[in-house]
This record gives structure tokens, C-alpha cells and sequence, in this order.
């Protein structure tokens, strides 16, 4: 179905031609336009300018360099018209002599023409090292320019590749969209009526204090570009509309913050963190190095600067003081009352919601299908026999056992009622097969790594190398890409044989991913699940896709993440995401694993140094369950789980790359309490036992091994749910659920961030977390301004479902 004239792509060209895609939402263009122009504003060199525009050009032959004339060697198009004649006789055989389009070198012996496009050479060599998965024979059928994979420098920039993955199927008919946009009130219509209940409170406040009636109260609008970040000065928490601010110096607070002033319960952490490194011996059970003297890995604020925050009271008339220098602000005896938005916007706003909440009637509107789900069967059990279901979890007299695990054919056929009647439960989603669609790129990380080189050389820099995240003491080291890339795929060893566990977080940065790896970034767009929900910029129902283009967005990737992984529970050192809750939903997609192959003579001093870490355990930490014991409750565990369910893939499986635990929502006060209770039985920097507890969950300190999940469910009946991510296989997962990944071999996952409408709550609950975390904690910073996401989609709904009821 073709979009009407008014969401239809303003693109045209010559001949009175024009895009015939649907456009972004708040964007003139389509999304291959929009992320085509985005890219080539950044190009720079006059040959770029001037490919780009011979469109009806193929994708590789209209930005190829074109090489010397020479007598020795004609030049590319010499050669095209030659083959003009003898392609048809030659078809699909090998020819000698010819220029390989991978490698663009005429010196190989044996090039395999392509059937299909007739113009297209691949050289054996390059086959076989770029496109092992293809055979010779399948590259005279279809060759993998042909195929939509080509990765070869100049496909992995080309424009028309990027078109044709980032294509996007758009809701069908109206009716869809009109449902949509009802479903999106009806879930943020209840947040818009909270937020404006606490602003009214605020706006009271000012009234008794400046004796005034509420009608009275005008409140100042910010002088703030639309596209800048205000944060709360005490506690960094991002300000939407109203706060107060200090006239003589901007010092800005949030009404969180207002309030616990007025109740005397300003929130203020106590302690600070700071780590020291015990020399390499320590790593692996040798004698710690002393602590500088006089220094602790704790510390405590100074009493001065609580008895200040203890002082900051409110004045003679309930007004709210500017705090002192000590703490930031300049002492100016009151704060005025500021905004962002202006009040007629909001109420308005407010008017057209609750109309529109009328005439539809969308205050009873269920949140889901009213029909009972496939996985149950009509008695009310769990189809445990249903193929879409991955067991995941051997918790007593509960039903959420079973994980939905469709595959992305079932995916596109069954729709979003049965992802949602999960999802508004809180259940993280497993689909399979996802590369079912795609087009076959490689993600081998020497095609990324060739990918980034050629940007970067482009660009006139030479710098590869990089910072990487060392798993045994969790600091920095820098290493050399290509060396990074080379320990992915064959393995690296510190010196006394024990694995090296490196890990890329975030390469290239997400702010550049899709300018670095285009083809890549619209690769993965395109292999999303439930695109309505998860698309970053067309998503229908993602609440972070709703901002419009002249408001500074949080950064929700893609994102990569490469590292390393070992079969085995190491028990130190191993190649982990430590536990953690993300503000908003994400969805991470396993893209690519390698096998590393460890010698026995290798795998025996692991056993070795193992023991060293069990004896080294049991002096400081002070645990029962070490060494032999420990081991033998690991296999006990492993086995127990393999006799209780056969469908739960086992640690070692083929195809299997990465352990996640998750664990649901309601468990997490046991789950906080278990870690404080057990906290100096784990390490983290520089292997040191957590000495302090700033936060269970958002410190990221913690990796619950077999051993620990064991007493979890022991002393608080509790269990995650665990399953081993396959290669190609997509996990969303809810916002507020903690989870916990171990790689089980070298992994690349691509993750997206994204706001569903069903937890925007819980999206809003974890701002509230981070917000009383300590001042530099990492966690700190409320990036996502969740709040200001809702307001504006919800806009974007009232205005929409106008339009269609009109």
C-alpha cells in the first residue's frame, strides 16, 4: 500500500520521479533517505559527491575508483565491454585474468564469473576466505554482490544496499494505525494525569507562599534552546517542565528534591567507593601488595558536608534557599518557580486526551487480547509440549516457567497479540531464526574491523588501537584492533597459561555505529523483531522514537558488544556482563560466534590455578563451599537441570553462545537482599572482595555463578530464568528485569534500547532508583528522560488519532 501524498517521502528527482516510501515520523524524508543524507553530509571528497548522484548506477560500479590505464592492464570499463560478448558463452564458468570485484585485482588465476548479473567476478582466493559459506559453484549461480552480501569495501558503503535493509513494512491499513494510536493513550493517558498532579501541587506551594490564589500563578517559562538537557543540580535527575531555579546563580532543582527539603529528607549517600590494585600475584592466590598507607578501599563523606545537607531547610515564608557554595549554589535566599513548557501547551494537550479518552472509551480498554494464549491449554496449563516455548526456569507451583520462543516466521504470522499478552507480564521473549530474512551479511569481525579501517583511513587516521575491558581485574588495557580480533578467533593467554578474557563494549561507538558500519547498522535494523515496538526511528509503538528532531535524544544504539567466552564456569575472570537493570527495554541479537579450541596442557594449568583461587577464597572470603566441593555442586546442579527438563539446551551446545540469567521483577527485593546478605563472597576490581554495597543491582559489581544461584534458591526460594542465546537468536527483554550474561564462546550481540508503552511505569520507578545512587556513581545520570518521551508521544498520538477519526 502506497502512503497518502502527506506521509509520503518528499525525495523526487529528475523526470518528475519521487520516493514512493513512507516517510519518518517528523522527518520530510523515508528512513533510507534520512539515514543516506545523514551519512553523506559527514563524506568528504568531491568523488563521493559525484557517485551518489548516478542513482540508476549499480550500487558498486557508481563509487568504484577506477584503476590506472596502463599497457599492460586495461581499465575496468575496457574490460565490461569485452565481456559484453562472451559473457553468454562463458556463462557461470571460470575465466582467467579478470579483475575480482572483492579484491580489485586482475593478478589471480582463477575468477569465478557471475550467471546471474554477467558482470561480476570473484577470485578464488577471496571466496574461499570472505564467503566460506559459499561454494564455487553457488557463486556461477549467484554471486554474493547478486546475493545482497557482498562485503566488500565499497558494498559495505553502498547506498542502495542500505536502502534495501532498512526498508521498512509500515501498519497495512488504517484501521491497524488507528489501533495503535488508541492503545498508546489509553497506556500513557494515566501518566500525563500524574504528572500534572504533582506539577499542581508545586504551583499550590507557590500560591501559599506568595498568598496568592492558584489562578493567580503564572510561572516563568526557561529561556532554553529546545534541544538542551536540564538536570537537577543535587541529584542529576533530568528536568522536564516544572523546578526551581536561583536568580542569581542557575542553580536548578527538581521537585523530587524540592520536596524531601520541605520534609527534611534530602537524600544524600554516604559512602564512596575507591579501588586499589594488589600486584598480579594477587590475581591468581599470591601475596596481595600493602594498601597505601592510611588509605581504605571505603570512604566516608566528611561529617561537614552531611551537616550542610542536614542545614539546607526551607525559610521563614516555606521558601526554598539556594544552598551554599559547599554544596554547589550561592546561598540567594529563595528559588523561583520556572517551566519548560509553556502552560497552554499542557492543557491543551490535556483537553485533547481526555476528549479523545471519551469518545473512545479508553479508560476500560483491555491492555491485551481478552483471548486466551496459545501456550495454555483450555484447562489453564501450559502447553508444555507447544514448540514456541523454551523452559527456562524450575521454580514450584509456577506457570511463567516456560519463556515464548517463536521463530520470526511464527513471529510475522501470529502478530503482536501474543508477543504483548507476555510482555505486559513482564517475560522476557526469545526469537529464533532471525537471520531467516537477512541478507547474509557477514559479521565476521574482520569484514567489521575491514569496514572501520577503510572509514578511518578515509578520514586520515591510522589509530587502531583500542581499550578493552580485561574480565580478571576488570580495568582497561589497550590493545590493537586487529589483535582484539585475532584473540576472538584463535584465543589469548596471560602468561602463566590462564585465559585472557577481552571484551569491546560499545565498538564503534553507538553515536557512530551506523556511520562506520552502515551496512551493518541497516542489517540489523532490518532482522528486528516486532519493528512497531523496537524500530528506532519508525517504531509505531516506541515511545522513544516520538521525539521530535530538534530535541536531544539519549543515546539507545545500536550498540556492539565483542568478547571473548570459555564453556566452562572459570570462577574468576570469566567473560561476563555482571549483573544489571537497564532503564528501558532492549533487545540484544547474538550476530556471531567463534569456537576457541584450548590445548590440554593449557586446560590442566587452568585446573591448577583454579585450586590456587579455591584456597585464596577460602582464607579471605571465608566460604564453606570451595575448591572440590564447589566444583562437585556445579556438576550436581548441571545434572539435575539436564534430568529435570531434556529441552533445556545444555552449556555446550553447537550453536549456542552466550548463558543469560534474568530474573523477574517481583524477586527483586529477595534478590537485593541475598547479595547484601553475601556480598563479600564475590570480587571485583583487581579480584578484591566487594568490601561495600552501594547498590546491589546498579553497581554491576556482582556475577552470580552456579554456586551462588544454588543458595539463592536455597535461602530465598528464588531462580532466574536461564537459557544459552544461539547464534541468531534475539532476546528483548522488559526494563526492570536484572539479568546477568556469561559468553560460552568468543560472541558479537548487536543490542537496541527501546520504551514499550507497557513499562514506561517501570521506566519511570528505575529513574527514580538511579536518581538517590551517590554523585559520581556510574548509574547515576538519568539519561533516558523517559518522562519527556511520554509527553511527547503522547502528543504525537492525540494529534494522529485526530487526523484518522477525522
Amino acid at each position: 500500500m502506497e502512503p497518502p501524498e502527506e506521509l509520503r517521502c518528499n525525495r523526487t528527482a529528475g523526470g518528475g520521479w519521487r520516493c514512493k516510501h513512507w516517510r519518518i515520523h517528523n522527518q520530510r524524508t523515508c528512513e533510507h533517505h534520512f539515514l543516506y543524507s545523514k551519512s553523506f553530509k559527514k563524506q568528504n571528497g568531491k568523488a563521493t559527491a559525484t557517485a551518489t548522484k548516478a542513482n540508476h548506477l549499480s550500487p558498486c560500479e557508481d563509487q568504484r575508483s577506477t584503476p590506472r590505464r596502463s599497457k599492460r592492464h586495461k581499465t575496468n570499463k575496457e574490460e565490461e565491454l569485452k565481456d559484453g560478448n562472451s559473457n553468454e558463452k562463458e556463462k557461470g564458468k571460470v575465466s582467467r585474468h579478470k579483475n575480482c570485484h572483492q579484491c580489485h585485482q586482475s593478478k589471480h588465476k582463477r575468477v569465478i564469473s557471475c550467471s546471474k548479473c554477467k558482470r561480476k567476478r570473484y577470485c578464488v582466493q577471496c571466496i574461499r576466505r570472505w564467503y566460506s559459506e559459499i561454494s564455487e559453484e553457488a557463486v556461477a549461480e549467484a554471486c554474493p554482490f547478486c546475493r545482497g552480501n557482498c562485503n566488500c569495501k565499497t558494498c559495505l558503503r553502498s547506498s542502495e544496499a542500505i536502502k534495501g535493509a532498512t526498508d521498512l513494512v509500515m501498519p497495512v491499513n488504517q484501521e491497524q494505525k488507528y489501533e495503535h494510536f488508541k492503545y498508546l493513550i489509553h497506556l500513557l493517558y494515566p501518566f500525563l494525569k500524574k504528572f500534572l498532579h504533582d506539577q499542581v501541587i508545586e504551583k499550590k506551594v507557590e500560591a501559599k507562599n506568595k498568598g496568592l490564589k492558584l489562578s493567580q500563578i503564572q510561572v516563568k517559562q526557561a529561556a532554553c534552546q529546545s534541544n538542551e538537557r536540564l538536570y537537577c543540580n543535587n541529584c542529576k535527575t533530568s528536568i522536564v517542565d516544572y523546578y526551581r531555579s536561583c536568580p542569581k546563580c542557575s542553580y536548578d532543582l527538581c521537585l523530587y528534591c524540592c520536596r524531601e527539603i520541605r520534609n527534611g529528607s534530602l537524600q544524600a549517600a554516604k559512602m564512596a567507593v575507591k579501588h586499589f590494585d594488589r600486584g598480579k600475584a594477587y590475581l591468581h592466590g599470591g601475596k596481595p601488595l600493602p594498601l597505601p598507607s592510611g588509605k581504605k578501599e571505603t570512604k566516608l563523606i566528611s561529617k561537614k558536608y552531611m551537616r550542610l545537607i542536614s542545614e539546607w531547610k526551607v525559610g521563614k515564608n516555606s521558601d526554598i534557599p539556594c544552598p551554599v557554595k559547599k554544596l554547589g549554589g550561592c546561598g540567594h535566599e529563595c528559588l523561583e518557580l520556572k517551566c519548560m513548557f509553556p502552560d497552554s501547551w499542557l492543557l491543551e494537550l490535556q483537553k485533547k486526551t481526555e476528549k479523545l479518552v471519551k469518545i473512545h472509551s479508553l479508560i476500560d480498554m483491555p491492555h491485551s487480547s481478552t483471548q486466551c494464549c496459545s501456550c495454555f491449554k483450555l484447562n489453564g496449563e501450559i502447553d508444555t509440549c507447544n514448540k514456541k516455548l523454551r523452559k527456562a526456569a524450575s521454580r514450584e507451583d509456577f506457570v511463567d516457567n516456560y519463556l515464548y520462543c517463536p521463530s520470526s516466521s511464527d513471529m510475522q504470522h501470529e502478530g503482536l497479540e501474543h508477543f504483548r499478552s507476555h510482555w505486559i507480564k513482564g517475560e522476557p521473549v526469545i526469537i529464533t531464526d532471525m537471520f531467516k530474512f537477512a541478507s547474509g551479511l557477514s559479521w565476521e569481525p574482520m569484514v567489521m574491523w575491514r569496514a572501520v579501517r577503510d572509514f578511518s583511513n578515509s578520514k586520515g587516521s591510522s589509530n587502531f588501537v583500542v581499550k578493552a575491558i580485561d574480565c580478571l581485574d576488570c580495568c582497561e588495557v589497550k590493545v590493537n584492533i586487529h589483535q582484539f580480533f585475532k584473540g576472538y578467533m584463535e584465543g589469548r593467554s596471560h602468561s602463566n597459561s590462564w585465559p585472557e578474557m577481552l571484551k569491546l563494549k560499545d565498538w564503534p561507538p553507538s553515536s557512530l555505529f551506523e556511520e562506520r558500519l552502515p551496512r551493518h547498522g541497516a542489517e540489523f535494523i532490518h532482522v528486528l523483531p516486532y519493528a512497531e515496538y523496537t524500530h528506532p526511528y519508525s517504531g509505531i509503538l516506541n515511545i522513544a522514537a516520538k521525539l521530535p528532531p530538534n530535541i536531544q535524544k539519549a543515546d539507545l544504539g545500536p550498540k556492539t558488544f565483542i568478547a571473548y567466552g570459555f564453556s566452562e564456569e572459570l570462577g574468576r575472570g570469566d567473560s561476563v556482563t555482571r549483573l544489571h537493570c537497564d532503564m528501558s527495554d532492549a533487545v540484544n541479537v547474538l550476530m556471531h560466534t567463534a569456537d576457541v579450541t584450548y590445548s590440554s596442557e593449557q586446560l590442566l594449568e587452568i585446573e591448577k590455578l583454579k585450586k590456587q583461587h579455591a584456597a585464596q577464597d577460602k582464607k579471605e572470603l571465608k566460604l564453606v563451599d570451595t575448591g572440590n566441593e564447589k566444583l562437585e555442586l556445579q556438576t550436581e546442579l548441571k545434572r539435575k537441570i539436564r534430568s529435570e527438563a531434556s529441552n533445556i539446551p545444555t552449556l555446550n551446545a553447537p550453536d549456542g553462545g552466550a548463558l543469560w540469567d534474568i530474573f523477574r521483577r517481583e524477586d527483586v527485593p529477595k534478590l537485593e537482599e541475598y547479595i547484601r546478605n553475601h556480598h563479600k563472597e564475590f570480587r571485583h576490581v583487581y579480584c578484591a572482595p566487594v568490601d561495600q554495597v552501594v547498590h546491589p543491582i546498579h553497581d554491576q559489581a556482582f556475577y552470580l555463578t552456579v554456586h551462588h544461584k544454588r543458595k539463592l534458591k536455597e535461602e530465598f526460594g528464588i531462580e532466574p530464568w536461564s537459557f544459552v542465546q544461539k547464534l541468531g537468536e534475539a532476546v528483548l527483554i522488559p526494563a526492570g528485569c536484572p539479568h546477568q550474561v556469561r559468553n560460552l564462546k568468543s560472541c558479537i550481540k548487536v543490542a537496541l534500547d527501546f520504551v514499550s508503552p507497557e513499562n514506561i511505569n517501570e521506566c519511570i520507578r528505575l529513574t527514580g532508583e538511579y536518581r538517590c545512587l551517590p554523585k559520581k556513581h556510574k548509574a547515576k545520570k538519568d539519561k533516558l528522560e523517559v518522562k519527556k518521551m511520554c509527553l511527547h508521544a503522547l502528543n504525537y498520538a492525540v494529534q494522529e488519532l485526530e487526523k484518522l477519526t477525522e
